[in-house]
C-alpha cells in the first residue's frame, strides 16, 4: 500500500514542534479519533443487537452475554498484532487497511440479522466484529510516536476517549431505530454504519501520515513483556478500561434481565454512562499531567469501590433509581481511570530509562520505544476484562438470577488495584516515581529502589 511517509519526527525538540510537527500531529490525531470511534462502534454492534433479538429469536439472557463476551475477547486478543502493525505497515496505511476491514462483520451481520439464524453464526459473527477492538490499539500506538511526552495524556485521553464515544454513538442510532422503526428492524443500525467505514478509510487515506522513524524493533517487544511495569498496568487496565468496555457492553442487557426493562426501556438508557465515561477520558489524562497519573488512579479506584457499594445495595432491594446512579457513576470514573493510567506507560518507561543511566533523547527515545511496544499488550489484556465481567455477569445470573454475585467480585478486584497502586507507584520507596509532568528525576528521589 502507498502513502505519506514522514522521514523526520522529532517532537520533543520544542523548535520543530513549534514549526510544523504540532500542526502535522493534531491533524493525523483528528482522523485517528474518526476512524478508530468506528472501531469502536463496530466492536459494541453485540450490546445493541442482543436488544432486538426477542422471544422470536430463541435465545436466554446467559447466550446474549456469551455473544457479547465472545466480541470482546476477539476484540482483546487481536490488539496485540494491531499493535505492531503501525510500525510494520505505517499508521496512515494500517488506518486505513482497518478500517475497510470493519466492512466484513459489518455485512456479514446485515446479512443475518434475522429470527432463525443459527446460533452458531452469531457466535461466528460476533466473534468478527472484534476487528473493531483491535482499531483500538494500532491508534493509540501511532498518536503516542506524534506527541511529546508533556502532551501525551491529553493526546492520548483525546484519542481514546474520541475512539470510545463510539460505544455509545451506537447505542443512540439503536435507540433511535427501536424509537422510530421498532424492535424488528436492526439492519438498519448496520445500513447507516456501513457507509460510514468507507468514509473513515477514505479520510484516513488522504489525511493521515506514516512515520518513517517508527519501526518494530523486536527488542523493544521482548523487553516489554519482560518489564513487570507491563504487567502490573495490564492488572490496573483491567480495572479501569475493562471495567468501561464490559459495562458498556452488558448495561443494556442488565437492564432487561434483571429490571425488566423492554428494548425501547433498556436502550434509552444504555448510552448515558459510556457517553459519559467516554467525554470524561482525556478528563483523566489532563489531571494525570498535572497531578500525576498514580495519584488520580488511586483516587479513581476508591470511587469505583464506593460507587461498585451503591450498585450492589441496589442489586439486592431492586432499586432501579439507586442502580442507575452507582452505575453511571461506575462508567465517569471508570473513563477517568482510562485516562490516567495510560498517561503512567510512557512516564513509567522514561523513569526507566532514567535509571539505566540514560539522559536527554536517549531517555526519551527509549521511554518512547518501551511504551510502544506495551501499550498493545496493556491494551490487549485490559480489555479482557471486559470478556471477565460479562462472564461474571452471565454466571451470576445463571446462578442467584441477579448481578449480585458479579458486582461482589468487581468490588474486591477494585480494592486490589488500590493497593497495587499505592504499593508500586505512591510509596515513598516506589522503584518508580509518580507521573505528574516536572516529578522529581528519579535518580534523585529519595526511596528510588530497584525495580
Amino acid at each position: 500500500m502507498g502513502g505519506r511517509w514522514i522521514e523526520r519526527w522529532e517532537p520533543e525538540d520544542e523548535t520543530f514542534w513549534r514549526e510544523g510537527g504540532e500542526r502535522v500531529a493534531k491533524r493525523n490525531l483528528l482522523f485517528s479519533v474518526f476512524s478508530e470511534h468506528i472501531g469502536f462502534s463496530v466492536w459494541s454492534l453485540w450490546s445493541v443487537m442482543v436488544l432486538f433479538m426477542g422471544s422470536e429469536y430463541g435465545i436466554d439472557p446467559a447466550g446474549k452475554f456469551f455473544l457479547i463476551a465472545t466480541a470482546t475477547v476477539v476484540g482483546a486478543l487481536i490488539r496485540i498484532p494491531y499493535t505492531f502493525a503501525v510500525a510494520r505497515f505505517g499508521g496512515r496505511n494500517w488506518t486505513v487497511f482497518s478500517a475497510l476491514l470493519l466492512l466484513l462483520p459489518t455485512g456479514l451481520a446485515f446479512a443475518v440479522m434475522e429470527p432463525g439464524t443459527s446460533y452458531a453464526t452469531f457466535v461466528v459473527v460476533a466473534a468478527l466484529t472484534g476487528v473493531g477492538g483491535g482499531n483500538f490499539a494500532s491508534s493509540m500506538t501511532n498518536i503516542n510516536a506524534f506527541f511529546p511526552l508533556r502532551k501525551k495524556g491529553w493526546a492520548l485521553g483525546l484519542n481514546a476517549g474520541g475512539g470510545n464515544i463510539g460505544v455509545p454513538v451506537v447505542q443512540l442510532v439503536g435507540l433511535l431505530v427501536i424509537g422510530t422503526a421498532g424492535a424488528l428492524h436492526p439492519r438498519i443500525v448496520l445500513g447507516v454504519y456501513l457507509p460510514l467505514i468507507v468514509v473513515a478509510a477514505v479520510c484516513s487515506a488522504l489525511f493521515m501520515d506514516n512515520l518513517a522513524p517508527v519501526r518494530n524493533d523486536t527488542g523493544a517487544v521482548r523487553e516489554a513483556v519482560r518489564a513487570r511495569h507491563t504487567w502490573i498496568m495490564a492488572f490496573l487496565y483491567i480495572g479501569t478500561f475493562g471495567s468501561f468496555i464490559g459495562y458498556s457492553f452488558a448495561f443494556g442487557l442488565v437492564l432487561q434481565t434483571q429490571f425488566g426493562r423492554t428494548p425501547l426501556q433498556a436502550a434509552s438508557l444504555t448510552f448515558i454512562g459510556p457517553l459519559l465515561g467516554s467525554l470524561i477520558r482525556p478528563v483523566g489524562g489532563a489531571l494525570a499531567d498535572r497531578h500525576g497519573g498514580a495519584r488520580i488512579t488511586l483516587s479513581t479506584f476508591a470511587a469505583m469501590a464506593a460507587a461498585t457499594g451503591v450498585v450492589l445495595y441496589a442489586s439486592v432491594t431492586a432499586s432501579l433509581a439507586v442502580f442507575l446512579v452507582g452505575f453511571i457513576a461506575l462508567f465517569v470514573l471508570s473513563g477517568l481511570g482510562n485516562g490516567s493510567t495510560f498517561k503512567m506507560i510512557p512516564a513509567i518507561f522514561l523513569a526507566q530509562g532514567h535509571r539505566k543511566g540514560l539522559t536527554g533523547e536517549t531517555a526519551e527515545a527509549y521511554g518512547r520505544r518501551l511504551s510502544g511496544a506495551s501499550m498493545g499488550l496493556i491494551g490487549a489484556i485490559g480489555a479482557l476484562g471486559g470478556l471477565g465481567i460479562n462472564l461474571a455477569f452471565r454466571q451470576s445470573f445463571l446462578t442467584v438470577g441477579s448481578g449480585t454475585g458479579a458486582f461482589v467480585a468487581f468490588l474486591a478486584y477494585y480494592a486490589a488495584c488500590m493497593a497495587v497502586t499505592w504499593a508500586v507507584y505512591l510509596r515513598r520507596t516506589s522503584p518508580v516515581p509518580d507521573t505528574a509532568e516536572g516529578a522529581e528525576q528519579p535518580e534523585t528521589r529519595p526511596g528510588y529502589a530497584k525495580v
